[in-house]
């Protein structure tokens, strides 16, 4: 499970694109706090703590405790608005969590074991297509990544998400199909070589349809 991560807020007392650029000026980054059926809080947080948090890799699946006068409130980063030119970070939303949630967050995936894949031993190339599953989760157990297990994988085989064991609580937020997340494909060289192979077998087979069709006709 990701680790719970917490920053210190301010409350926002006035709103609008001066004072936001005032407090960027000064080092804080404009946030705010909704969800839950209660009334959104405008809030700022430091900058240098958001960008240690923001350094973690995981902080958009993490649950993070926004403290404010001293009151925590439970949350999930929702969006994080980026400086396009800097890429210093401008504004925060955190969505507050009520008890028993469960959540939305797109979780990485780690393919272990590849070493007792025999496509792989035999050069075959693994091919991912999602590098992140779309979960549906507890709020309280959220995992830091999904890990697949490739053991016996052929040259050919493909990964889908029914193959896949999910964590107790967690659950795909696809649900309206079987979806591919990985496969193993040959490598250039042996399709290659096995194109070549179907070719020489195609002509071989062309040959000998003509060598019997001349025998046949040499019987009249």
């Amino acid at each position: 499970m990701s680790d719970q991560l917490t920053i210190s807020a301010e409350p926002r007392e006035r709103a609008g694109k001066g004072a936001s650029r005032a407090l960027r000026r000064e080092g804080r980054v404009p946030a705010v706090i909704y969800g839950d059926k209660k009334e959104a809080i405008a809030i700022h947080v430091e900058e240098r703590a958001l960008n240690k948090l923001l350094g973690t890799g995981h902080f958009m699946n993490s649950l993070v405790q926004v403290e404010v006068d001293g009151k925590k409130t439970r949350t999930l980063p929702k969006d994080v608005a980026f400086d396009p030119v800097t890429d210093r970070p401008l504004h925060v939303d955190f969505f507050r969590l009520a008890k028993g949630a469960k959540v939305q967050v797109n979780i990485p995936v780690v393919f272990i074991n590849e070493e007792d894949s025999p496509g792989l031993k035999r050069g075959g190339v693994m091919n991912v297509v999602r590098h992140e599953l779309d979960l549906m989760c507890d709020a309280d157990h959220i995992p830091d990544e999904i890990e697949i297990d490739v053991t016996g994988l052929e040259i050919g085989d493909s990964i889908h998400i029914s193959h896949v064991t999910l964590p107790e609580g967690a659950e795909s937020a696809i649900t309206d199909r079987d979806f591919t997340i990985a496969g193993v494909t040959a490598p250039s060289a042996l399709k290659s070589s096995e194109d070549e192979d179907e070719a020489a077998e195609s002509a071989e087979g062309e040959e000998t349809e003509e060598a019997e069709g001349e025998e046949g006709g040499s019987d009249d």
